[in-house]
């Protein structure tokens, strides 16, 4: 049996498979979990494992730096140890993946149809690609190619400092400094809290009248989902320049990404935040920030941004990681 899992800050995902003799894979049961319910990730695991199966391999993205294979997880209080996960699962073939790693991967075997084109201007090279993915927090891979075929290689590139590109953008950071006086990261902005970053900063600046049904906001209700899902629809001034905002500083980084990897190859883009503002992201805005890069505007022209459709991305990263070897 394949056991592979998608191990995030909001939910961990896990799947088992079987595999016939021609290749052939079978799902025989997914499970999605509230990761903050759970004090370890071991429980999830008891939970999911029916004990009759014989695990043969198990793979897993992680959102954390994995090190040695082993992982604190960046948004949970959650250690995970490969060595640790083999003995229990009773199998040497068990690898712990960044989960931007695992997305990297994951993309490599996305049919077309999954994948949205973001740039009008973009021609097919070879090359690296950078993947980058907005979500409970920010993640940055990318996959280099060695002539040949392309290999994943995990960062933590969403961790790097916060680089203001307007005034607007300056008075953000100087607003972000009061709240985090020792580093302001792009995870800080380009995440689900971001939303409430950017709108409480442009409510302090005055830039439109507080919307009532953010303020009115029932404690058991996403605020940021709330915030984004009203400026997508362009419900509220205020909650529409917090996604506008969003959506430039997303398309900044992704080119600084794709500039700090020679992403001559294309850029992937992940994460459940980019398919639930989907007309902001698709209107200009995006790209037109992703190529303003001075003198390097002539070659990120070209390049490919795709953006992944499919929410399972991850998981197919890590049930694909031992049969690819």
């Amino acid at each position: 049996m394949i056991l592979a899992g998608d191990i995030g800050g909001t939910k961990t995902v896990l799947t088992l498979l079987s595999k016939a003799p021609d290749g052939t894979l079978t799902q025989l049961q997914e499970q999605s979990y509230p990761s903050r319910h759970f004090s370890e990730f071991d429980d999830i695991l008891t939970a999911f494992l029916p004990t009759s199966k014989t695990v043969t391999s198990a793979c897993f993205g992680v959102a954390g730096p994995v090190v040695n294979q082993r992982c604190h997880t960046t948004n949970l209080p959650w250690l995970l140890d490969a060595d640790s996960l083999k003995a229990k699962l009773g199998t040497p073939q068990v690898k712990l993946l960044n989960d931007l790693e695992a997305m990297a991967l994951g993309m490599l075997s996305l049919p077309e149809s999954d994948l949205l084109e973001l740039n009008p201007n973009a021609v097919a090279q070879a090359g690296n690609i950078a993947v980058i993915a907005a979500g409970t927090g920010l993640g940055e891979a990318i996959l280099y190619w060695d002539g040949a075929k392309h290999l994943p290689m995990a960062t933590e590139g969403g961790h790097s400092d916060f680089a203001a590109q307007n005034a607007q953008q300056d008075q953000l950071l100087a607003y972000l400094r009061k709240y985090y006086p020792e580093h302001v990261s792009y995870e800080r902005i380009l995440s689900g809290i971001g939303f409430s970053h950017i709108y409480d900063f442009l409510c302090a600046q005055g830039f439109a009248p507080p919307c009532p049904s953010v303020a009115n906001n029932p404690s058991d209700t996403d605020r940021n989902a709330l915030i984004s899902g009203l400026g997508i629809v362009g419900a509220d001034a205020l909650c529409e320049e917090t996604v506008r905002l969003f959506v430039e500083l997303y398309g900044a980084e992704t080119g600084n990404l794709a500039l700090k990897s020679l992403a001559t190859g294309g850029v992937f883009i992940g994460g459940g935040i980019a398919p639930k503002i989907l007309p902001a992201i698709q209107n200009g805005d995006f790209i037109r920030s992703f190529k303003a890069k001075g003198r390097f505007f002539p070659m990120l022209d070209n390049i490919s941004v795709k953006l992944s459709l499919n929410p399972r991305t991850p998981l197919i990263g890590a049930i694909n990681y031992f049969l690819s070897k």
